[in-house]
């Protein structure tokens, strides 16, 4: 007897939305829907031109904020593309802080970049990562980097 198992994923939209309760004066003062809605607002007015990039850019780098969270002490890193996505959430404070409170413990996740990208594979091996953490991964965003990776410095504690 064979039963089907499907397969979920992890939805980065859902989770971002999820953290309205905590911050939800950064929805009701800007006049936008929910945070995933004032994240892409954000991201189009400050760095991405098209909607759809900026959806697909904002999903993936919370994809990699999750699985660092989620995964503490794995050497993860982004090309420069997705690091876009993670810069607009942690740039965005209070949004960030209640996403390290639900998801890290608690604890405040350092964002330590190196100055110098590693051109060792990261990139590509964090997406197998993330996609392991069940999350669906952007193969196009993520190769376009694949060569150079923005890696964090893994002397500065609880980092990615």
């Amino acid at each position: 007897m064979t039963t089907a198992v499907k397969t979920r994923v992890r939805d980065p939209k859902v989770i971002l939305n999820a953290l309205e309760a905590r911050v939800p004066h950064l929805v009701s003062d800007v006049g936008a829907a929910d945070l995933w809605e004032r994240e892409v607002a954000l991201l189009l007015r400050d760095s991405v031109a098209v909607r759809s990039l900026a959806e697909r850019i904002l999903g993936q780098g919370i994809a990699y904020l999750m699985t660092a969270m989620e995964n503490p002490g794995v050497d993860i890193g982004v090309g420069a593309t997705v690091d876009i996505g993670v810069h607009q959430l942690i740039l965005d404070t209070p949004l960030y802080f209640a996403l390290c409170d639900e998801y890290n413990g608690g604890v405040y996740k350092h964002h330590a970049p190196l100055v110098e990208r590693r051109c060792d594979g990261t990139v590509m091996r964090t997406a197998d990562f993330i996609r392991g953490n069940g999350f669906e991964v952007d193969e196009e965003l993520w190769s376009v980097d694949a060569a150079e990776c923005s890696s964090c410095d893994n002397k500065v504690p609880d980092s990615h």
